[in-house]
């Protein structure tokens, strides 16, 4: 491109479009364009500026992401999804880097590419390591439980969490930690079976706690149920060796205390405000267990961060660009 890319943020009002607009507006190397706000609900001038730049960065819910979609007739145009929408569709490139061999590739030359989930990111990163090297067969029964801070439950619960701080500051909090998705229908399941290689849904069990972003997804591994259980080891080095070349995903030393609070406490918070996720490996080999975390940015490497990422990829341009 000769001139600067135009990149429009579309529901640039929301939690991840403010997010992205926030990384993206003091570069100088692209323009982010706008629609009035007067004229955000007029079809005819969303469809003239959706076609007139290089990349829509989509930050809508599902169905309008999908309507949007429909508005684009420019071929040249681009499309990243942060919704939910297109994450498994199979004319879309899934925009996880890191998940696969050639990834990049893919999302470097795709017109449409969805942004990854926050709560798939951090399984995927521990993962998918393990199936693609076959330590873990596809059947494997993996559960998943999971804690994010408050904002990945958008502007409504952002709202509720911050009027009881003001309201009752100093007081112990209203919600400290609360399960949710008794119901197993969680619309990242389908996501996380899709590209882990699993054969079946994971159980997967989400929470949120009272703090406003980060994010810890821990897999269980009873390994004893497996006729040749590998070692701690052997799993650690064997995600350790597939993101050995990778900036944003970093694998921890195994077994290691020295990332732990006072040597005890892996916490959510630690990466907030970075693109950044980390795989932890804990085992116990005598018991046959093994313990895989990740921990991340639900903000960031889960939402904004990955969009800056993926579009980097898109544009061609120096992937960690607004990044580091």
């Amino acid at each position: 491109m000769t001139t600067k890319p135009k990149i429009f943020i579309d529901g640039e009002s929301g939690t991840t479009g403010l997010q992205i607009y926030s990384r993206l507006n003091q570069r100088d190397d692209i323009e982010l364009v706008s629609i009035e706000a007067s004229k955000r609900k007029d079809a005819t001038e969303r469809t003239k500026l959706i076609n007139a730049v290089d990349v829509i960065i989509l930050c809508l819910p599902d169905d309008a992401a999908r309507e949007a979609v429909s508005l684009v007739s420019n071929t040249r145009v681009k499309i990243l999804d942060a919704s939910t929408a297109h994450r498994t569709s199979k004319d879309w490139v899934y925009g996880f880097p890191e998940l696969n061999p050639g990834q990049r590739e893919k999302i470097a030359s795709a017109q449409f590419v969805s942004n990854p989930g926050c709560y798939p990111t951090g399984f995927l990163a521990c993962i998918r390591p393990l199936i693609a090297k076959g330590l873990l067969n596809s059947n494997f029964p993996i559960t998943v439980n999971a804690v994010s801070g408050y904002s990945g439950g958008g502007k409504n619960l952002i709202k509720q969490y911050h009027s009881f701080h003001e309201q009752q500051a100093g007081a112990e909090s209203l919600y400290p930690y609360g399960i949710y998705g008794l119901q197993f229908g969680h619309k990242h399941v389908k996501e996380m079976q899709h590209y882990s290689g699993l054969a079946s849904p994971p159980l997967f069990v989400p929470a949120v706690g009272d703090f406003e972003q980060g994010m810890l997804v821990q897999i269980p591994l009873p390994l004893g149920s497996l006729d040749n259980p590998p070692s701690g080891k052997v799993i650690y080095e064997a995600i350790a060796d597939y993101y050995q070349s990778e900036k944003f995903v970093q694998v921890a030393p195994f077994q290691d205390s020295t990332l732990l609070r006072d040597g005890t406490f892996l916490d959510a918070i630690a990466l907030n405000n970075t693109n950044i996720v980390q795989v932890f490996v804990f085992a116990n080999d005598t018991t046959k267990e093994a313990l895989l975390v990740a921990r991340l940015d639900n903000l960031g490497k889960g939402a904004s961060g990955a969009a800056v990422q993926n579009l980097n990829i898109m544009l061609g341009f120096p992937e960690e660009l607004g990044l580091l």
